[in-house]
């Protein structure tokens, strides 16, 4: 088993270092210093296997402390009718059944097992069950340290904490023992990454009982809740039994890696597909603009099912949500005071909120598919004039599809704030709508400033650039630690207001300057 493990750990290890070495490749700065012949630098490999060997050790603990920072304790802390160590461990519970079907570590197709037992023909019971062993060591050892810090922060005892690892674990073997039964009885081969109907209807309910609940002041009391987490560890013992006396895992790999092998056979065909979809066939669409005006109309027109329908669906929610909260300050005035301080300090944490609304990528994603991908081949589709005055159009366009939830949103933060009490300083309402408004249009800006600049896709739509991937990566993690500041609502939102502003000139200078360059297609 020694063995398999090494071989499994230098697949996944040999194509993360080619990943790591074709990024440092498509970096503007760095690319012109590297050689030509850079997959055979045995130093930059010996940087990239540290680095890949960095990563899979990063990768056990942060995406946990993740976990407990923002979905558990960090959503735990706004429910303060109830106690924390409730509240903790309620949430904690039902989130641990929605992982273990989601990520069950047993039934996920990935390449490095394509190549294992499909190329190479290695064992395949042998090279599952060592490498599931060594996803639940890490779920185990992951998870130890962050359950015990959050743990005892809210309360709970230690040996409770000690356990939580094991329970995680508990209830993953289980689910994947259960699916394994499934298998013999009926044939189905349980896909993680095709949850079926029932399946998606039952996170939904549950991820409705692990937050909904706590808001109207209803939580599982600490008893119960351990009592149903000690319980996994024993299902999980007998889920391992079945787990290790399973034979036929050639046979559900087969099956379910031949998907995997459709899936990156038909992508590009895929992609296609849906995006011819998502585009209009009505031949009455038309416009009586000229230029880019008319290109660009006719664009958003033919578009409108992936453009609007979205921004209409997501204001939509948000308006039942503000309904919603109203509803419950009629039936909990108590909850208005809380609900008041949030509003006046937490408005960083709809940074990240609207990161996540915002209709940017795919905005950009459908111009390359359906407009760029053709036009770029064009020489005066390219110069600075055309490049800039097509910009503008566009970034119009966006910016007032993303206004649509964002004044839903801005207004509604507004309304609470009058309704949970209101404000000393008039100016707050006005701060808090426009700050928001600011967000939305930053977003706007931001995203096709970077697509113009890095232009990421290739003739095939695929994504070939790693600058583009830092960038976004980058937006992602500044986002989310501002979700962790406090600040008051008065300066954060000001700040915003001009930050937006500033960045939007500054955005238009380098289009300007570079996006006739950089503008273009990828090899």
């Amino acid at each position: 088993m020694n063995r398999t493990l090494r071989i499994s750990f230098s697949l996944k290890n040999t194509y993360r270092v080619n990943g790591i070495l074709y990024s440092l490749k498509q970096i503007p700065l760095v690319k012109r210093i590297l050689p030509e012949t850079l997959y055979r630098v045995r130093g930059l490999k010996i940087f990239a296997n540290v680095l890949s060997v960095l990563w899979e050790v990063i990768s056990v603990f942060l995406g946990k402390f993740l976990y407990f920072l923002t979905l558990i304790g960090g959503i735990g802390i706004l429910y303060e009718n109830a106690p924390a160590n409730q509240v903790f461990l309620h949430i904690l519970l039902f989130l641990t059944v929605i992982g273990a079907w989601m990520n069950t570590n047993l039934f996920n197709p990935t390449r490095d097992k394509y190549y294992a037992m499909i190329l190479m023909r290695m064992d395949a019971r042998e090279y599952t069950l060592v490498n599931y062993i060594y996803a639940i060591l890490k779920v185990i050892i992951g998870f130890l340290p962050f359950s015990i810090w959050f743990g005892l922060d809210r309360g709970l005892p230690l040996w409770l904490c000690l356990l939580i690892p094991f329970s995680v674990a508990g209830i993953k073997m289980a689910v994947a023992a259960s699916s394994l039964w499934d298998y013999e009885k009926s044939g189905f081969v349980y896909n993680e990454n095709k949850l079926r109907k029932h399946l998606w209807i039952l996170v939904c309910l549950l991820l409705a009982a692990a937050y909904g609940l706590p808001a109207v002041g209803i939580v599982l009391s600490e008893m119960v809740s351990a009592a149903i987490m000690i319980a996994f560890i024993p299902a999980g013992a007998i889920g391992l039994w079945k787990i290790l006396n399973f034979r036929g895992y050639r046979e559900i790999n087969q099956q379910l890696l031949a998907q995997l092998t459709n899936q990156m056979d038909t992508i590009a065909q895929a992609t296609q597909n849906q995006s011819q979809k998502a585009i209009s066939t009505d031949a009455n669409i038309t416009s009586r603009k000229t230029g880019f005006e008319y290109l660009n109309e006719l664009f958003i027109k033919r578009h409108k099912k992936i453009l609007w329908s979205s921004a209409k669906k997501i204001a939509i929610v948000c308006l039942f949500l503000l309904l919603g909260v109203l509803l419950s300050f009629y039936l909990a005035p108590e909850i208005k005071d809380r609900t008041n301080e949030l509003l006046m300090t937490f408005l960083p944490y709809f940074v990240f909120i609207m990161y996540v609304i915002n209709r940017g990528t795919g905005f950009t994603q459908a111009l390359f598919m359906n407009c760029d991908h053709s036009l770029l081949t064009y020489s005066f589709y390219k110069r600075p004039r055309m490049v800039l005055k097509l910009f503008r159009i566009r970034l119009r366009e966006i910016i007032k599809i993303n206004l649509l939830p964002a004044l839903v949103i801005g207004a509604g933060l507004a309304i609470l704030l009058y309704v949970s009490g209101g404000t000393e300083n008039p100016l707050n309402y006005a701060v808090l709508f426009i700050s928001i408004l600011c967000m939305s249009m930053f977003f706007s800006v931001h995203y096709l400033t970077i697509y113009y600049l890095l232009q990421p896709y290739n003739a095939g739509t695929e994504i070939k650039s790693g600058t583009y991937r830092l960038v976004m990566s980058a937006t992602y993690f500044v986002c989310f630690f501002l979700m962790q500041v406090r600040m008051p609502t008065m300066l954060f939102g000001i700040m915003c207001i001009v930050f937006c502003i500033l960045y939007s000139i500054v955005a238009c200078i380098l289009i300007y300057r570079f996006a006739p360059k950089t503008f273009r297609l990828r090899a």
